[in-house]
């Protein structure tokens, strides 16, 4: 068995879908620090080809810059997956630890997140008619991260394919649940500090008046 170093495990893994993630299984390889710089770099692409992209091409009439969906968007989601596939796992008995599905999952963003980059790039140098060729690159990117996020998904846990493609269908399910129950709850903060900001308010009246 091959002896990599983590970054050249990055490599192996985005260049070798297949048997890539089990050869990283079975050296038990992976770093979580890699992992968190990669969800950074989604973060961070996420923001460049919004607001850096080739007017002609993509023109964001947003002046305003808010960067709570960019998180929502990047990490969170990302987040999101991995707890939402770890809670589904753990009941159809996957073998997968929380850590293992962030790196192995982290691992499986780097064509797209490739893909954001490069196509801001190109969409500065290339014309309109041009444009075909920024969207295979980013079509590209999108496969390729799937591919590799199903082999993932499916060395992690061990499954067969057809319990791989439940497994993640039944995970973005929960990822819709888990979206809406933090929705109902960031709404119920929000009214309760509404409530005691009026009873503050109030009482300021009170003893003003």
């Amino acid at each position: 068995m091959m002896d990599l170093s983590e970054k050249q495990w990055v490599k192996h893994v985005v260049f070798h879908p297949f048997e890539g993630f089990e050869d990283m299984r079975w050296k038990k390889s992976g770093s979580l620090k890699i992992s968190f710089f990669i969800v950074f770099l989604f973060f961070a692409g996420n923001i460049v080809s919004d607001r850096l992209y080739a007017f002609h091409f993509w023109n964001s009439y947003d002046k305003l810059f808010n960067i709570v969906p960019y998180i929502v968007k990047s990490i969170l989601l990302f987040a999101v997956w991995v707890i939402g596939n770890w809670a589904v796992c753990t009941l159809f008995s996957g073998e997968g630890t929380l850590r293992r599905i962030c790196i192995f999952s982290a691992y499986s963003l780097i064509p797209y997140v490739a893909s954001l980059y490069l196509t801001t790039i190109l969409s500065h140098f290339l014309i309109t008619d041009e444009g075909v060729f920024i969207s295979c690159i980013h079509y590209a990117g999108v496969l390729w991260s799937f591919l590799l996020m199903f082999n993932a998904i499916k060395t992690v846990h061990q499954y067969s394919f057809l319990k791989t493609a439940a497994a993640m269908l039944l995970t973005v399910a929960a990822m819709l649940i888990m979206m809406f129950l933090l929705v109902l709850v960031m709404s119920l903060f929000q009214k309760v500090g509404l409530f005691i900001y009026s009873i503050y308010a109030e009482l300021q009246y009170r003893f003003r008046a």
